[in-house]
């Protein structure tokens, strides 16, 4: 599909610019700084008053492209919006509902009927289009290329074509909202351990340090490790309690056992920054039970029991709602501002996207903290709750996507509740289920897109129960990305010494066989390696394996580094090793249809946005048809 503002260059140079009266002019103007680049598009300021309106599929009219009653021939709309009725599907799978097209006579006129502007191979035009597109996106300021492979990027591991989607549903907590995580996590932690001292553990001397853990490691419950898996399961760096254990001591332990999630006895994957906290307490108690410093009147406690301890005391620093309460007092000591968040989704609202807030957080807690981050960055005396069709809270996520819990309405700003049966646009509800809310609306499944930053809570259950399409937010890839970029040198430099080895190990073998078959009394491979003497072959091999080993004095301690300016313990999130995916990756390219570091990010993008999957390598691909960028 053509870019609108292309399609509206293409159409003004076909027709005759007809003057509107005054009253009928939408579109304002072009500033005086954006004259030159009106004036590049040749277009008159009458032919920004440009009339669009979505198909309605009870005209026949409207349906065929044919001018609507509505309008005289000279009023007709250029463009019509494909509705859900009449949407396809893409050559790439997706529907074509949202898309804009040129109605047919206008279409005939720019392609057909000898009137053509377009002519010749469409090869050659596209080429001359696209070229003239970057032209014109420079002089807007608008750089998609930069955008896309940065930091702010939003990176699609399916393709997605947001034009057809009509919900975007929003969970809340490092979503919406994203926490300072030293003093969210922080004060987390001090709840949670001071909840452990009221047990009876020694805590006195431990303080929180969240370096300790990255988000998508697996906490073994019954080891009490903190483990890295690859995207296949095979352990490839383990902590023991907070002390990283050697390769050595990783394969005697894990050598012959692959991570399953679904054992939930014995592994607790780390799903979002919520987890952090709990992780650092469970590892910091394992030092001390390691060290027995456990007192003795809590009983003989494994590893196990020992996480159960402090799983239930960090629930009831959640539970008790003393930090949610400290939380509520200083929201700006905890809540990291974003300006450009509510515009994203104010663009996204105007688009014609009806936007849903879903969250675990009670009413208080979310008017509160939604108060504070949007409010003051919204237009026109905006309130937040201006911004959404409909918001849950209390949602009880995941069951939220699994099974129907009793519906009720927030109806007083204490959040007094109302029992009801049904959902209605505009309402504020507490509990309820999925499937209650696409019955409401009358959308089901990939029509829409729920974003959230918990990989199980939100994107799995989300696509597994009601095939929703998923955005995953994931703060952190804003550092790993700047990382890699910072790593590159030092990367590339690996990368070779690697190459180099196997080169000299490639002759290094053909050489030992070679050897192996003259000891068997056979010949070599080729004629000049039957022909070396027993001496030249040793020889050579001597020194191949020399300059071998030599290498990998260099390649082990870059190989060890890689990673370190993200995590110095645990390398970097989205790779387990050189080359492979980390178990985190395989859940997010499993489950996330998109993927990127804050929701503010689709102001980048717009609305109308078709995310593409890229290329996927294979061992045996001879060339890569990704573009460089």
């Amino acid at each position: 599909m053509a870019d609108p503002v292309e399609l509206v260059r293409r159409i003004c140079l076909c027709f005759p610019p007809r003057l509107p009266p005054p009253q009928r002019s939408r579109v304002p103007p072009p500033q005086p700084r954006c004259l030159g680049v009106w004036a590049r598009l040749r277009l008159p300021s009458s032919a920004l008053s440009l009339r669009c309106r979505a198909l309605d599929a009870s005209k026949p009219s409207a349906v065929r492209g044919e001018p609507s009653e509505e309008y005289d021939d000279d009023e007709e709309p250029y463009f019509s919006v494909t509705s859900s009725r009449l949407s396809e599907v893409d050559y790439l799978g997706e529907s074509t509902k949202g898309d804009l097209n040129v109605r047919r006579r206008h279409l005939d006129a720019l392609g057909g009927n000898g009137k053509s502007t377009l002519h010749g191979p469409i090869e050659e035009i596209a080429w001359k289009e696209a070229r003239q597109a970057e032209t014109l996106l420079s002089d807007l300021g608008i750089d998609p290329l930069t955008v896309r492979n940065s930091p702010r990027g939003i990176f699609c591991t399916r393709t997605l074509n947001l034009r057809s989607i009509s919900v975007i549903g929003y969970d809340m907590d490092y979503t919406l909202i994203h926490y300072n995580v030293m003093a969210w996590e922080g004060r987390a932690y001090d709840y949670g351990m001071a909840n452990l001292k009221s047990m009876g553990f020694l805590v006195d001397d431990l303080e929180f340090d969240p370096d300790l853990v990255i988000r998508g490691l697996i906490m073994d419950k019954v080891k009490g490790n903190l483990v890295k898996a690859d995207r296949f399961g095979y352990i490839k760096r383990v902590m023991h309690g907070t002390q990283m254990l050697p390769t050595r001591a990783v394969s005697e332990i894990y050598g012959r056992e692959l991570v399953d999630l679904r054992k939930e006895d014995t592994w607790e994957f780390l799903n979002t920054l919520f987890s952090v906290s709990e992780a650092v307490m469970f590892m910091q108690m394992v030092d001390k039970l390691d060290q027995g410093l456990v007192p003795a009147e809590l009983g003989p406690l494994d590893y196990k029991g020992l996480y159960n301890a402090v799983s239930k005391a960090l629930f009831r620093a959640h539970v008790e709602g003393q930090l949610k309460r400290e939380i509520m007092a200083e929201p700006e000591r905890f809540v990291e501002p974003d300006p450009e968040l509510p515009l994203a989704l104010l663009d996204q609202k105007e688009a014609g996207k009806r936007l849903l807030l879903i969250t675990n957080s009670d009413y208080h807690y979310t008017n509160k903290m939604m108060n504070h981050a949007f409010n003051r960055f919204l237009p026109n005396d905006m309130g937040w709750r201006d911004l959404f069709e409909m918001v849950i809270v209390s949602a009880r996520k995941p069951e939220f996507f699994q099974i129907s819990h009793p519906l009720y309405e927030v109806v007083t700003d204490d959040g007094l509740l109302r029992p009801c049966f049904k959902a209605n646009s505009g309402g504020l509800y507490s509990g309820g289920s999925a499937q209650m809310v696409e019955k409401s609306l009358d959308i089901h499944g990939d029509e829409i897109l729920y974003v959230g930053d918990h990989i199980f809570t939100d994107v799995s259950q989300s696509k597994v129960h009601l095939r929703w399409r998923t955005a995953l937010i994931c703060r952190e890839l804003e550092d790993e990305f700047d990382a890699l970029i910072k790593s590159h040198a030092q990367k590339e430099k690996l990368v070779t010494l690697i190459q180099q080895k196997e080169i000299v190990g490639d002759l290094f073998n053909q050489l030992r066989l070679a050897l192996q078959r003259r000891t068997n009394s056979r010949p070599a491979q080729t004629l000049a390696a039957t022909c070396m003497n027993d001496q030249e072959l040793t020889e050579s091999m001597q020194k191949l394996l020399i300059v071998m080993q030599r290498l990998d004095e260099k390649i082990v301690p870059l190989l060890e580094s890689d990673g370190e300016l993200f995590n110095k313990r645990w390398g970097w999130l989205s790779r387990a090793g050189l080359w492979d995916k980390s178990h985190l990756t395989r859940q997010i390219e499993k489950y996330a249809d998109i993927y990127t570091s804050r929701v503010s990010n689709f102001l980048h993008y717009t609305p109308f946005m078709y995310f593409r999957s890229q290329e996927q390598t294979l061992a045996h691909d001879v060339h890569s048809y990704s573009r460089d960028q």
